[in-house]
């Protein structure tokens, strides 16, 4: 069990507007309870809880003004219950890894944590590269397999079997992770 936690949340602000975004959307609809649950869990814990998202060329890291342009008819309901609180930190990326090109890992550094749960979309690409770098960087890592998503179920599965091989991340459901985490 990991002494200190972080719980990462990446690309859930999301405009959806690309070949089979409505698609991902529909399965995004799907991890917005268990992030929640999840969030809820790490806000018990005083753990911290991380959004980590495109930037959309905006380079900002302003979450009012990402979301408003992320905004749109599919995402509009998606983002209204997963957008981050006060207490959440908000990074932007400028590629796949949530790692890459942000102070992702010296904040991670700052806040004494030693494991990462990661969650969000797409499983098959920013996910699973955030996952890889954080392995890289020795953290321990978890990718609850109810909170990612990719655009197509098979993708989530291959993603998910190579994060548990390749990268040893424990990817059993959120509810249990809850469980083993208190």
């Amino acid at each position: 069990m990991p002494n200190k936690c972080a719980l990462l949340v990446v690309d859930m602000i999301n405009d959806f507007q690309f070949p089979k975004g409505e698609q991902l959307a529909g399965f995004a609809e799907n991890l917005i309870s268990p992030i929640l649950k999840l969030k809820d869990h790490f806000y018990k814990k005083e753990w911290p809880v991380i959004y980590i998202n495109d930037h959309y060329g905006l380079w900002k890291a302003d979450i009012g003004l990402v979301t408003n342009h992320a905004s749109n008819e599919i995402s509009a309901p998606i983002i209204q219950e997963i957008t981050p609180g006060d207490e959440d930190y908000f990074l932007i990326k400028p590629k796949h890894s949530a790692f890459y090109g942000t102070a992702l890992n010296t904040l991670l550094h700052e806040l004494n944590v030693e494991s990462v749960v990661v969650t969000g979309l797409a499983g098959n690409i920013c996910v699973f590269f955030t996952a890889n770098d954080a392995y890289m960087r020795e953290f321990g890592v978890y990718i609850p397999k109810d909170s990612i998503a990719s655009e197509e179920e098979k993708f989530n599965e291959y993603a998910l079997e190579m994060m548990e091989t390749v990268l040893k991340a424990d990817i059993r459901p959120s509810s249990d992770l809850i469980q083993l985490l208190s």
